[in-house]
């Protein structure tokens, strides 16, 4: 494997520090985070100064098949190493709501940044502006040999 390779396979890792793993953490971030909803996903954030961290929650009700739940958290996961080293530090817990179970990949994907965006834990992306750009004005024309 080449070293660009080796290095593009090294940030797409999870690790487990990248991970809310324990109950107790579950239950602090439950406790202690704000709680922002989408028709699709919850998310609870609980800034704690800690590089961030995630967990999901993706229970039987939201699909009891579970191929469907696993989709479901490997978008969320895939969404969440990309976007890693622009978060906010902290603990981030999605709860899958049962819409997500009917979404595609790519809307969950986008639920999900919202979430982040509304919580101010990521940076909203840079807007060109409202304003289109101002028209050049045309060369001022060569006076005419016609004279007039």
């Amino acid at each position: 494997m080449s070293p660009a390779l080796s290095r593009q396979a090294s940030d797409a890792r999870f690790p487990r520090q990248a991970r809310v793993r324990s109950a107790s953490e579950y239950k602090r971030v439950f406790d202690a985070a704000r709680r922002l909803s989408h028709p699709l996903l919850s998310l609870h954030w609980h800034a704690d100064g800690a590089p961030a961290r995630l967990g999901l929650a993706v229970s039987r009700k939201v699909d009891p098949h579970a191929v469907g739940r696993n989709r479901i958290k490997r978008a969320l996961r895939d969404r969440f190493r990309r976007l890693r080293p622009q978060l906010a530090p902290g603990a981030y817990v999605l709860v899958a709501r049962p819409a997500a179970a009917h979404a595609d990949n790519d809307a969950l994907r986008t639920a999900f940044v919202e979430l982040l965006q509304r919580a101010g834990a990521l940076p909203p992306p840079a807007t060109a502006g409202t304003m289109p750009a101002p028209a050049r004005s045309p060369p001022a024309a060569a006076p005419s040999a016609r004279g007039g």
